[in-house]
């Protein structure tokens, strides 16, 4: 493998002491990356899993039922790197206010942050705005609005140093440019997004980019997953994914000593193409995934309406209720009731039957307050998380 800096080094002193933080060169990487019959293999198969991924929403009866969830699992995982305990049900219980949640709401507040976050990216996107530095920072500010982060000047770009491992910069891992080389880094990162100097093939340029974007670490926090998010909203931003359906964070939860280790491995030997293979078969694993989660979500969800069909004359609201639980796999009655806009007693008789005929489960045991779980399609969800 060939051996070159990606980058530079700049002494500065920080706290009293001497420390050597990393200046990155702009992208694309100079010399380029070298493309052996096994990296454009890589790539292919990516690009033919991801084609599978979005032609898979066009089978998707309704996709924002289907994403609702499947974000929220995204949220959680993305923030289970960063060290919280929140699972998938603690987030669904928060959303429902009235519903009991975790006695220690910080991780599953950072969560619920994340699908802010996320959802607004998406939403700034789709109506025409582009992906770059101004909706980074709005992103942030969303993301570290409440919780743990809100202190670390949220939607703002670091203005002091930061590092990677270790208790100071001067026994780090890793440190990350100094504040005052930030400028000049994230203006090139910006223009890489933009195509300048050249276009760079989407899924090359979004393995660049998340390395990139994790090395200038530009945030005092929340670096990992702005970094982690910008990945799908590069795909959906240049056209790639119609929905935002494919995320990363399960893929590096699995390999994660791997994944520090081949962006630590660029850094120092400049060793873009191990990372591109790690890279592009994390795509092609996790597209395939997501859709089979995907297809298991809808094969669940249309067996149990056909024996719902099958008691004979149904009632419309029970079907509502169920199809409401596609979207909303745990929920509480008053949400419902305020969704659908039916009656309370309306609700809570289809809620009844449903979990009469073991499609529902409540899961408080108490009389007020109720909370139900469509609990074999939590299931598939959290499969291998």
């Amino acid at each position: 493998m060939r051996q070159n800096s990606t980058g530079n080094y700049i002494v500065t002193t920080t706290s009293g002491e001497s420390v050597r933080s990393f200046v990155p060169n702009p992208l694309p990487p100079d010399p380029p990356v070298e493309w052996s019959p096994d990296l454009v293999e890589k790539q292919q198969e990516a690009a033919i899993a991801m084609g599978r991924l979005d032609s898979m929403t066009s089978f998707l009866p309704e996709p924002n039922l289907f994403l609702y969830s499947y974000i929220r699992k995204e949220a959680v995982l993305s923030s289970q790197i960063e060290g919280t305990q929140s699972s998938l049900s603690d987030l669904l219980a928060f959303e429902n206010s009235e519903a009991p949640g975790p006695p220690d709401k910080t991780d599953v507040i950072e969560v619920s942050n994340y699908v802010s976050a996320m959802e607004y990216g998406i939403k700034r996107l789709r109506e025409g705005f582009p992906l770059c530095l101004r909706l980074i920072r709005e992103i942030h500010g969303i993301l570290l609005s409440k919780g743990r982060g809100h202190t670390k000047q949220p939607g703002s770009f670091r203005t002091s140093q930061n590092w990677i491992g270790g208790t100071r910069p001067g026994n780090a891992v890793y440190v990350p440019p100094p504040h005052s080389a930030l400028a000049d880094c994230l203006d090139a990162f910006e223009k890489f997004l933009h195509d300048e100097p050249g276009k760079t093939a989407i899924l090359e340029k979004a393995a660049l980019t998340h390395v990139q974007f994790e090395t200038i670490h530009p945030f005092l926090d929340g670096n990992g997953r702005v970094g982690r998010l910008l990945i799908t909203l590069l795909l959906c931003w240049q056209g790639t994914l119609s929905q935002p359906l494919l995320y990363l964070s399960l893929y590096f939860k699995r390999h994660r000593q791997i994944y520090y280790d081949l962006l630590q491995k660029v850094r120092l030997d400049g060793d873009w193409e191990s990372w591109l293979v790690f890279f592009f078969e994390g795509l092609h694993h996790t597209a395939d995934e997501a859709v089979a989660t995907a297809k298991n979500l809808l094969s669940l969800y249309e067996k149990d309406r056909q024996r719902l069909l099958d008691k004979g004359r149904m009632a419309a609201s029970i079907l509502r209720v169920h199809r409401y639980f596609q979207g909303a796999p745990l929920c509480s009655p008053n949400r419902i009731v305020q969704t659908l806009k039916l009656s309370p007693a309306t609700v809570n008789k289809a809620l009844d039957f449903l979990e009469e005929n073991n499609i529902l489960r409540e899961i408080t045991g108490k009389q007020r307050g109720r909370l139900f779980s469509y609990a074999q399609y939590l299931k598939i969800l959290n499969e291998e998380t």
